[in-house]
């Protein structure tokens, strides 16, 4: 579902432009039309306010009108798939490298050649051969019950799937793909056999039937339910900044930890997009993801939607900042996908539903 845009957020934004000027392309369950050089037309998995900012602006610097689809990736992936040679799609944005990867390995996207971006996103923050770049990064970390749990008892991923968790750990279930690309990232760092061991051990853990969001999870830790979850890093950021007291008077006692995976820093995934392999208007598509992979974009999304920015060159605003210096994982995110079959298959096995 689309959510509705919070117009004081949009007020806030506004000062990031000089000034407005067109009209930003609405989304439609209709197959938009294939444009000549003035528009582009994107199928999106995110539907978040800054977003659509985002696209507003773009469209007021480029002249160029975006046509937007929004569904989730499994919905997007199999219309495109549908489509055929005849997909209207230019450009193909979701959250989590394993879901780029699906539409990847469907042979949805295709290569982009762009200094533009190579010299903006990390190497271990795209696809190797150019089909998808991220452009925000999450991590994938540990709340924790601070009257309960010390920081150095959760400062490893292993530490979950330990036995002092018993009974205390929430987490979202098993097939949502931020926990596939976690499992398939342990399974690149540790063989599968260790973390089929792991995926088990955190199936004891579990306090309860795995339900709800990562939000939920928190909020859990709170209400007494477990000690210790899975999250992504803004979620956490959300409710430690939003409008909700009580979402705040949670992160009062419920901390966010950064563990480490072999000592080498936290687990992080990304929101990305790449250009369709039939795109009928691929000069405009590669614009539009330049575009996304710009400091002045990559500050937006982080400051609106809490994420990091994925250029180690862009600073994170406020309120991200105060969790950015953190020491993320090396590895590269496109080994998450490829890993993705076995990450089911274990997490299947062992009963994490």
């Amino acid at each position: 579902m689309i959510r509705r845009p919070n117009p004081s957020l949009f007020v806030a934004l506004a000062a990031l432009v000089v000034a407005a000027c067109g009209q930003q392309g609405e989304a439609t369950d209709a197959a938009p039309a294939a444009g000549e050089g003035g528009e582009v037309n994107l199928y999106t998995a995110r539907h978040y306010d800054a977003d659509l900012r985002l696209y507003e602006m773009f469209e007021e610097q480029t002249g160029i009108r975006i046509n937007r689809i929004e569904g989730n990736a499994d919905q997007l992936i199999a219309r495109m798939e549908a489509e055929g040679d005849n997909s209207p799609a230019d450009v193909f944005v979701t959250a989590d490298a394993g879901a780029m990867w699906r539409a990847q390995n469907a042979g949805l996207l295709q290569s982009t050649s762009s200094e533009t971006l190579n010299s903006r996103i990390p190497a271990n923050l795209r696809a190797p051969g150019g089909e998808w770049y991220g452009f925000s990064r999450r991590a994938r970390v540990v709340a924790y019950d601070s009257t309960k749990v010390q920081p150095e008892e959760v400062d490893t991923y292993e530490e979950l799937a330990s036995p002092r968790f018993r009974g205390r750990l929430c987490v979202r279930s098993g097939d949502n793909v931020y926990n596939l690309s976690l499992v398939g990232a342990l399974i690149e760092a540790w063989g599968p056999e260790k973390t089929q061991q792991w995926v088990e051990g955190v199936v004891a853990n579990l306090a309860r039937t795995p339900e709800g969001g990562d939000r939920d999870q928190i909020r859990a830790i709170a209400a007494g339910v477990c000690e210790v979850a899975l999250t992504n890093s803004y979620y956490y950021i959300r409710l430690a900044n939003g409008d909700d007291a009580g979402d705040r008077e949670v992160t009062e006692t419920v901390k966010l930890a950064f563990p480490s995976l072999d000592g080498q820093g936290s687990h992080v995934n990304i929101s990305g997009g790449g250009v369709a392999a039939n795109a009928p208007n691929r000069e405009n598509a590669v614009r539009l993801l330049e575009f996304l992979s710009s400091p002045e974009a990559q500050t937006l999304v982080s400051q609106y939607n809490n994420e990091f920015p994925a250029s180690p060159d862009v600073a994170a605003p406020a309120p991200v900042d105060a969790y950015a210096d953190f020491t993320a994982h090396p590895m590269s995110v496109a080994v998450y996908g490829q890993n993705q079959a076995q990450a089911q298959s274990m997490i299947s096995a062992a009963g994490w539903r």
